[in-house]
Parts: C-alpha cells; sequence; structure tokens
C-alpha cells in the first residue's frame, strides 16, 4: 500500500474517531452543569421545568408585546414559527417581527404557550439523547445504586395453587432474571449488573442517576399484565352516572362511593395514554371484568408489523400452548366484545374480539409510537414471580468523583512516564512513539463512544495496562532499526526492515493477549469483563498506531522531509 492511501487511511480513520467520540467531548465537556442536571432528572422534573420555564417564557412575551418591544432574549426560536404559521395560514406579513406581531399570529395564548414549551422540552430531550449517546460511567465512578431483590415464593405457591418444587422455584428466578435483562436492554439502562445471589434472590447495580421511573417500572414491577373483558353495557351506566355526579362518584382513594352502579364482578379502571414526555396520562374511565381473561405470563414474543392491505402497524404477540387454549376460548366466547390490556390497574389498550384466536394475536388501530409501546409492555411487563427490595445501598457521586480523579492522574502519570522514557532512551524514534500513544488513547475513547460502552475502574486499569503494553510494539521495531542500523543500511531501508521483520513478533504477542481478553469478556463478569473489554479494544488500536500510523511517520521525514539519518539511539555504534 502506498504512502498516500496510508495517510488517507489514518485520516479517515481520525476523522470518524471525532464523530464517534465528539457527543462524548460535548456531554462531559459542553454541557453546563445545571443542564446535565435537567436532562438527567425524571420524566416528571422535566415536564414541570418545562411547563413553569414556558409560563415564565408567555408572560415575558405578553410584556413585551404590551411595550411594542422586541421579542425578548431566549423566545427567538418563535419567530420562525411564527412566519411558517403565517404563511399555513395565508395571513399578511408584519413589516417588523417584534414580539406583538409574533403574538398576534398564534389565534390562543396556550398556542404560543405549546409552542414555548414544546421548545423546552425537546431541548431537555435533545441532551437526554446525547447523554445516552456518550461514555457511560459505572458505579464505582458515577455513583449510583446497589440492590438485593427476593423472590416472593409463597406468593408464587398461592399464586399457583400447589406446594412449590425445587425445579419451581429455579425456573422462576431464571425466568426473572431474563425478564429483568430483556426490561433493562429495552429501556436502555446504563449497564447494569444483574445476577443471581443464593436461590432466590437478585442483585442488581444500577450506575449513574437512578431514575425513579425506571427503578419503579423495571425492578420493582409486581408483574401485574393481564388481559380483562370490557363490560359495555356496566361502562354505559357508569358514564351516564359519572357525568352527572362528577364530584361525587370517587372517594380519596378513587374507589367508588356508590358501588352499587355497576355489577359486583366489574370494576372501573382507567384508560392511559403516553404523552409528549412519555408520561402515563388519564385520558377516560372504564369498566372491566373483575375476572382475569388472560395473564400476561404466558405471552412469549410481542413484536410490530405492518399490515399487508393498508400498511398499518399492529400488534402481533404469541402465546404458549396453555396460554393458548385460554385465550381461545375466552375469544370464540366474546367475538366482537372489547378486550383491555391491564397493566398495574391501568388500562393501556384496548381492541375489539373480531374472531376466535389461539397462539397468534393481532391487535390493531394504534398509531406507530403507540403500537411499539404497547409490544414493549407485552414484552417486558409481566414477572413470573414478585420481587421485593430486602437491601439497598447508594454510592455518592462525590466518591465517583474523587475516583475519577485519581483514576485520571494514574492514566496520564503512566503515559507520561512511558513517553519520558520512550523520549530519553530512543531519541527522535522516542517522538514517533509518543504520536502513536497520543493517537492511541484517541482511539481507545472513540471506540468507548461509539458502541457506548460503560466506563469502570477496571476499565482505566485495562487502559493504564495497554499504555505500557503498547510501547512493546515500538520497542521491538526501534530495536529491529538498530540491528539493521549497524549493518550499515540507509535510513530508508533500515525503517522498511525493522517493520517487516518485526510485524510477526508484535502480531503474535498482541493476538494472544486479545484471546485472552475476548475469554475474559465472555466468561467474566462485571469488573472482569470490563477490564477485559477496554484491554481488547487497547490491544486493536495500539497495532493500528504502531505498525501503521508510526510507518506513516517515518516515511513521512523519508521522502518529504527528505531526512537521511535515522535518530533512535544514543550509541555511536548505532548510525545512519
Amino acid at each position: 500500500m502506498s504512502k498516500r492511501y496510508r495517510f488517507i487511511i489514518v485520516l479517515l480513520v481520525v476523522a470518524v474517531c471525532f464523530v464517534f467520540l465528539f457527543p462524548t467531548l460535548r456531554w462531559y465537556f459542553m454541557v453546563p452543569k445545571e443542564d446535565q442536571a435537567l436532562a438527567l432528572g425524571t420524566r416528571e422534573q422535566i415536564k414541570e421545568y418545562a411547563s413553569r420555564t414556558a409560563l415564565v417564557g408567555l408572560q415575558n412575551l405578553i410584556d413585551a408585546a404590551r411595550s411594542a418591544e422586541a421579542v425578548p432574549a431566549g423566545l427567538e426560536f418563535l419567530v420562525p414559527k411564527a412566519r411558517k404559521l403565517q404563511r399555513d395560514m395565508d395571513l399578511p406579513a408584519p413589516g417588523q417581527w417584534d414580539a406583538a406581531a409574533v403574538l398576534s399570529v398564534f389565534s390562543r395564548r396556550e398556542d404560543a404557550l405549546e409552542a414555548i414549551e414544546s421548545e423546552y422540552r425537546d431541548s431537555v430531550f435533545a441532551l437526554k439523547n446525547l447523554q445516552q449517546s456518550a461514555v457511560q460511567l459505572g458505579l464505582d465512578l458515577s455513583g449510583g445504586l446497589s440492590i438485593i431483590l427476593q423472590a416472593d415464593m409463597d406468593a408464587l405457591q398461592e399464586k399457583l395453587g400447589r406446594p412449590l418444587t425445587e425445579e419451581d422455584r429455579e425456573d422462576a428466578v431464571n425466568r426473572a432474571l431474563e425478564v429483568l435483562n430483556n426490561r433493562i436492554d429495552r429501556f436502555g439502562l446504563t449497564e447494569p449488573v444483574i445476577r443471581r445471589q443464593g436461590t432466590d434472590q437478585i442483585y442488581v447495580e444500577i450506575p449513574g442517576a437512578a431514575d425513579p421511573e425506571r427503578i419503579n417500572s423495571i425492578i420493582m414491577g409486581k408483574g401485574g399484565l393481564a388481559f380483562h373483558l370490557v363490560d359495555t353495557e356496566a361502562l354505559a351506566v357508569f358514564n351516564a352516572y359519572y357525568a352527572a355526579h362528577p364530584a361525587d362518584t370517587f372517594d380519596a382513594q378513587g374507589n367508588l362511593l356508590d358501588p352499587s352502579i355497576i355489577p359486583a364482578d366489574v370494576v372501573i379502571r382507567g384508560v392511559y395514554e403516553k404523552d409528549q414526555y412519555g408520561l402515563d396520562e388519564f385520558v377516560e374511565y372504564t369498566a372491566i371484568k373483575k375476572e382475569i381473561g388472560l395473564d400476561g405470563n404466558h405471552i412469549q414474543s410481542a413484536v410490530v408489523e405492518r399490515n399487508d392491505l393498508d400498511g398499518k402497524p399492529e400488534v402481533t404477540f404469541n402465546l404458549d400452548a396453555e396460554g393458548g387454549e385460554i385465550f381461545y376460548q375466552l375469544t370464540s366466547a366474546n367475538v366482537n366484545q372489547l378486550l383491555a390490556i391491564v397493566l398495574d390497574d391501568r388500562v393501556k389498550s384496548q381492541a375489539t374480539i373480531t374472531t376466535a384466536i389461539r397462539d397468534a394475536v393481532r391487535l390493531s388501530g394504534f398509531g406507530a409510537e403507540e403500537a411499539e409501546n404497547i409490544a414493549l409492555t407485552l414484552r417486558t411487563a409481566a414477572l413470573p414471580v414478585e420481587l421485593e427490595v430486602i437491601n439497598q445501598q447508594s454510592i455518592g457521586a462525590s466518591m465517583g468523583e474523587d475516583t475519577i480523579r485519581q483514576g485520571l492522574y494514574a492514566l496520564l502519570g503512566g503515559l507520561a512516564a512511558v513517553m519520558v522514557f520512550m523520549l530519553i532512551y530512543y531519541k527522535g524514534a522516542g517522538g514517533n512513539a509518543v504520536i502513536a500513544q497520543i493517537l492511541n488513547i484517541y482511539l481507545m475513547g472513540s471506540i468507548l463512544s461509539a458502541f457506548n460502552f460503560t466506563l469502570t475502574l477496571p476499565s482505566i486499569a485495562g487502559f493504564i495496562l495497554t499504555i505500557g503494553m503498547a510501547v512493546d510494539a515500538n520497542v521491538i521495531i526501534f530495536e529491529r532499526m538498530k540491528e539493521e542500523l549497524r549493518l550499515g543500511k540507509t535510513r530508508k531501508a533500515a525503517v522498511e526492515a525493522g517493520f517487516n521483520k518485526a510485524f510477526w513478533a508484535v502480531m503474535d504477542s498482541n493476538i494472544t493477549t486479545f484471546i485472552a481478553a475476548l475469554f475474559l469478556s465472555q466468561l467474566g463478569s462485571g469488573p472482569i469483563q470490563g477490564f477485559a473489554v477496554s484491554l481488547a479494544i487497547g490491544v486493536l488500536s495500539s497495532v493500528f498506531t504502531a505498525l501503521f500510523v508510526s510507518r506513516l511517520i517515518f516515511d513521512f521525514g523519508t521522502d518529504v522531509l527528505q531526512r537521511k539519518k535515522l535518530s533512535v539511539s544514543w550509541f555511536k555504534g548505532v548510525k545512519a
């Protein structure tokens, strides 16, 4: 390969790595701390912030309009929104887009408020997405929660109606582990550690700022997913009563003050949909049968597909053999009836039974986002056994900051020591190795960011070890160059022979290290896995910089700078 092509490849690699690394650099070094805290908050906190700030912004806009002033600072984004709305409504364009002109385009104050709130909401969610694209910090660096969960075997025995066997206990905990792993993957949490502990316990670590919503829905969920028939007649009676008595239908706990308005085998539940913040928003009430038509534990898989005729999204889920038989009996006896999907006493969806169904169930009538939410609920909602938190510990962020500082000092100290040694011992060639080392660190950070790996203290240890190992290749190549120079070869011949003859020695040592790192990453868990992954990344990047980048730097000095001598040793016996 020519030097020109090698140079182009290096530039492309550096550019691509910068694209991967930029989200991490931007999140940790360009986003203010207060904005980081806001983006890491719960959705309720984000909603409260956006709503409160939007109200203040609207009042500032109204005050500016009354005073015939320009659009207040921080609300300039309303001008392009107003321009678009003015064109869509075919209104005459104002001579100047001041506060009064902008406010006049919005027909209602609520429309202006929504425009302002959506801007704040989108900006916070954009930061939230940026944080998820950056390198994540593990529990030992960022702080977080450590939780031990206890499987409630007594509740499971009561549910099954028979004594539990050892196989039942084993299967329940294993399935709970599988569901929790699936939930964690689907909801995108930051590499939590989840493993079995003892016979009926599960250990979970959640790094970073723990989101209480996710803790509640993922870790502490009781598995209350079920299908219930909707009683349309009882619902009609309830709606008529509720319209006449809106203030005295429910008590403070949400129970009916007059239970006689509906049959004894029916309960009133709220129907909820996701709002623009991803939070459950109450829509209406419905009446469902108390008896569970189908338990969610029978669901094996759920996906979103497109209808072949109209292309609209449909949710398809498959049941096990027992669930298929139960569902067939239920649907065959209730064709054209409404079926409600209920999660934790909240109705998430309702669908009409059009025909008897046994195995594969198709739900239609949703938008794309709603269909994805329903499929996600069906896949991850039901736990085979109830879990209780028996121990919870929190690691403070200040401890994590101290660990990061110490790890960074160790990393920089190790890098500086290696660089100083190479510069002193190998003179000019040592400078070549220093450049390769800096690029090596850059590549490792980029790969971490590209694959959204989690950085832990063992990971930092792996990087520090890689720094020391990375110069092994340079040492082998430089020593080979010395031997070639002792034979009287020119700079160009010594460089070419040094790299060619040292190639397999470098590759052999790094391949064996990479194999060991792969085995550790597959067989290990937690800290061991983090160390192995960082070591594997370091091996790959160090081989590239030592054999590819370092060679390019030597060739640049020979062919472009027209250097005749090779500075690789202090000893007089080595000449070039």
